[in-house]
């Protein structure tokens, strides 16, 4: 190399050096362009880029996961960094996981090595934490195992500890964007706090490389916090747990329901932005346009405003929470899947309803949005219109219809495998390393040609 290196003047070398530094800078994008990657391939966002899935990821990576919420806890957070971490695993990453303490003990974690921090109770939400900002304990731990990104799922304490971690120690840091708090805040007449939370989002995230996001709302929404930097990074629903195969009439019969009883489901967190009592006045308005009619409203799901739902009609089934076969059984033995929130990122449990066999009565959000054509697989409102809502229920076809439009649903949502997510993940990881690689070798090139001319 020296001998090359030498038969070039100097003026020659120099030249080398910058042509090699602005090839360099050329594979490195921009800071404002956004990579997205969409399973439907819809592009309607005019400043995203979207970027083929490709199988050139040959590369094994070690990746440390913080996350303030993780199995057997029940919420979407939890159970899409699972299904993603399950899927790193199987395609050969390493991976090392940061999360808070949990009474129950979690089997069969894909993580090699985990560090445990404190957990705090969220208020009005006992069975969620917050994680301890262990920041002297994260730098260490990442220290010790050096992983290639760290991927923070949530943006609590101990998720801004980690950033601040991993940063720190040069690591490339991406995150997630799973719940919409600043929206939050609204229901539970915290509204005064709309703007600092925003605030806060946007302070958070725009430290990271890339925000990961399940869905192109999110991102349209994110824009205009001031958040760039946004990857779409679908979700995926597991078609042997949810399908119709699951159906059971000993479950049905336990609700009092027959063969020609239509059935309403709705599964999720009973709580004040989950728009709960909508579903129940879409119930109700049913029972009365079509008295002839038997119906049953079953609620799958805990929270804050289980207590006062249930005063609103003993005829109203509140199963609980529910898990596993248990739950894929109440899932495909209902007839309609009822969703009344509007404050999603994206929503796993429209796609699982679907899967099981389920016509989806929603608003025009998020997954059941992207998901759900109107008429055929089930029912889309215009945003917070809430009376059409309500009509659209009173209006529910015959229970003939409803397994008509049950099997579209089903079909819908067929190649909607976590395989397909996964990649998106791991591509977006392998981006943030490789801006990396860009910038080190950038910077050694500019201290190089800054020593030559200084020569």
């Amino acid at each position: 190399m020296n001998v090359v290196i030498n038969d070039f003047s100097r003026e020659e070398r120099l030249n080398h050096i910058q042509v090699d530094a602005l090839q360099e800078a050329r594979t490195k994008p921009s800071q404002s362009e956004i990579f997205s990657f969409n399973f439907q391939n819809n592009n309607r966002y005019n400043t995203t880029k979207s970027l083929p899935i490709t199988n050139t990821q040959t590369k094994t990576l070690k990746i440390a996961l913080v996350t303030e919420t993780w199995v057997p806890e029940i919420n979407g957070v939890a159970h899409s960094i699972y299904q993603l971490a399950n899927g790193l695993k199987a395609n050969g990453h390493s991976l090392i996981l940061v999360r808070p303490e949990q009474k129950s003990i979690t089997a069969a974690s894909p993580a090699e090595h985990t560090m445990l921090v404190r957990g705090f109770a969220i208020p009005r939400y006992n069975t969620l934490q917050f994680g301890a900002p262990s920041y002297s304990r994260l730098k260490e731990f990442f220290k010790q195992h050096q992983p290639d990104v760290v991927h923070i799922v949530t943006e609590g304490p101990l998720g801004l500890a980690a950033l601040f971690a991993a940063r720190k120690l040069g690591i490339p840091v991406t995150s997630g964007f799973h719940s919409p708090f600043h929206e939050f805040s609204r229901y539970f007449g915290l509204s005064y706090l709309l703007t600092p939370i925003i605030s806060y989002l946007r302070y958070f995230h725009n430290r990271t490389d890339i925000t990961c996001v399940p869905s192109e709302k999110t991102v349209g929404q994110l824009q205009e916090m001031g958040i760039d930097r946004l990857s779409v990074v679908s979700r995926g629903v597991n078609i042997q747990q949810f399908n119709p195969t699951h159906r059971s009439q000993p479950l049905r019969q336990s609700w009092g329901a027959g063969e020609q009883t239509t059935v309403l489901l709705y599964v999720g967190r009973l709580s004040p932005e989950k728009n709960i009592d909508l579903v129940i006045a879409a119930y109700r308005e049913l029972q009365v346009e079509q008295s002839f009619r038997a119906v049953r409203l079953v609620l799958v799901g805990d929270g804050p405003e289980r207590a006062r739902l249930e005063k609103l009609g003993s005829d109203i089934i509140f199963a609980g929470m529910q898990t596993g076969e248990t739950l894929s059984q109440y899932f495909a033995s209902a007839d309609v899947f009822v969703f009344a929130s509007q404050v999603e990122t994206f929503g796993n449990v429209v796609p699982e309803a679907m899967a099981s066999g389920l016509p989806v009565l929603a608003f025009n959000d998020a997954a059941a949005g992207q998901l759900v054509n109107s008429g055929q697989s089930g029912w889309l409102c215009g945003l917070n219109d809430e009376w059409q809502f309500k009509q659209l229920a009173a209006g529910l076809p015959k229970q003939i219809e409803l397994q008509v439009m049950g099997k579209h649903a089903c079909m819908r949502v067929q190649q909607m495998g976590w395989k397909h997510a996964v990649a998106q993940f791991e591509q977006v990881l392998g981006k943030v390393i490789e801006q990396k690689q860009s910038s080190e070798a950038l910077n050694s090139v500019q201290a190089i040609t800054k020593q030559e001319i200084k020569s």
